[in-house]
């Protein structure tokens, strides 16, 4: 079974500076209603689109129990955190920071001129209060063109980053016409979100087509393919 989170049903937040996009609910950004899993979808609590605005960014601010994962699809993310990680991430690159039992961190856009545009993501973890961490994760062509690149989950599997959650992040850049499958172990759930382009989902017989901030839930099947219409790039998760 799909369900589908359509990119005009997400929640908005326009202050100026940053204008985003919520799949799930976030603050004062609800999606519409009328579609399914407005707080989440599993374990899986946040896709937020941010676009923030040349020199413009997040103040220090703190969170808990909480894997928040950042991924950056134009210009750069820097990143300063109380464990004393200072970082800039580029086009591609992905960061996992380990809330556990607290952190603050700040996130700026740090071009004068350029704006900058990311992914944030927030999911439960399965351990309360654990020792905070940080990880980073290069882009790299080859091991996501065509491919599903796993970025994180819970045994750092392939060089990816490690969280304390019972979920998998894969990333793909697809070639027009290009097509990855992801097989689902039964009672495993998979959401599906693009970043770029168009591409048709399938699992089960049923077919959808998810273009720029679209997402979907699937359900109740084995597997799921996704073939890119265009070139596209997307988003996919394993969850329990």
């Amino acid at each position: 079974m799909i369900e589908t989170r359509t990119a005009a049903g997400r929640g908005t937040t326009d202050l100026g500076w940053l204008d985003s996009r919520h799949t799930f609910a976030f603050g004062r950004g609800i999606p519409n209603r009328a579609e399914a899993h407005t707080m989440g979808f599993r374990n899986l609590r946040v896709i937020n689109d941010d676009r923030v605005a040349p020199g413009q960014g997040f103040g220090t601010h703190g969170h808990d129990n909480m894997e928040i994962i950042s991924f950056v699809i134009d210009g750069a993310l820097e990143h300063k955190d109380s464990m004393g990680t200072t970082q800039a991430i580029g086009p591609g690159d992905f960061q996992l920071t380990t809330a556990g039992s607290g952190i603050t961190h700040s996130e700026y856009n740090p071009s004068p001129d350029e704006p900058m545009r990311f992914v944030q993501i927030w999911i439960l973890p399965d351990e309360q209060n654990v020792a905070p961490s940080y990880a980073h994760l290069t882009h790299d062509t080859e091991a996501s063109r065509n491919r599903l690149r796993l970025t994180a989950s819970p045994d750092g599997l392939d060089g990816s980053m490690r969280m304390h959650a019972d979920a998998r992040l894969y990333v793909s850049q697809l070639d027009d016409g290009a097509s990855v499958s992801l097989d689902l172990a039964p009672g495993r759930h998979a959401w599906v979100q693009v970043t770029r382009g168009t591409v048709r989902v399938t699992a089960g017989g049923q077919t959808v087509v998810l273009s720029e901030g679209d997402g979907a839930a699937i359900s109740d099947e084995a597997a799921v393919t996704i073939d890119a219409t265009t070139g596209a790039e997307i988003l996919a998760f394993d969850l329990a």
